[in-house]
């Protein structure tokens, strides 16, 4: 389950129902029905526009066959996103960050999300500690180390 949760972390758990509920061709109205569950709430959790509960998340993951608690963790996952999304710095501290490091493109337009790997890497290899201490706080010590340690594969 680990390595489930790892690939579909921050993943909404009605997406992943759907695509469970699609892969054994059964109908969300008919399983929501059989769950004694309005159909309504069923369809609004595997678009995403609802939370999943842990009642029903447990209903789910039983008739299913699913690891319990599952469901939950992955909503708890998908909240946490969520939570970083809403609060999420959209660069880091450009006082600690020399321009020059980024002498081939324009600073101020870098996309710092999409573009986060080639900027991990430009630092690592040309910026001072205190630069480098900058954007591990920025991505993540986590996001950091993974991308360094693909770059030396």
């Amino acid at each position: 389950m680990i390595e489930q949760i790892k690939i579909l972390k921050g993943i909404h758990p009605g997406f992943y129902l759907e695509n469970e509920l699609r892969k054994k061709n059964l109908k969300k109205g008919t399983f929501a029905l059989s769950l004694q569950e309005f159909p309504q709430t069923l369809v609004s959790i595997t678009k995403g526009k609802r939370r999943m509960n842990t009642g029903l998340a447990l209903k789910i993951e039983n008739s299913l066959g699913l690891e319990e608690g599952f469901l939950m963790i992955l909503q708890v996952y998908y909240d946490i996103a969520q939570k970083k999304k809403q609060g999420q710095i959209l660069h880091p501290d450009f006082s600690i960050i020399r321009p020059v490091l980024f002498w081939d493109t324009d600073f101020k337009t870098i996309n710092w999300q999409k573009q986060k790997r080639a900027v991990i890497q430009r630092v690592f290899e040309r910026g001072n500690q205190i630069e480098k201490d900058e954007i591990t706080r920025f991505y993540g010590v986590q996001t950091v180390e993974e991308t360094i340690s693909n770059y030396a594969e």
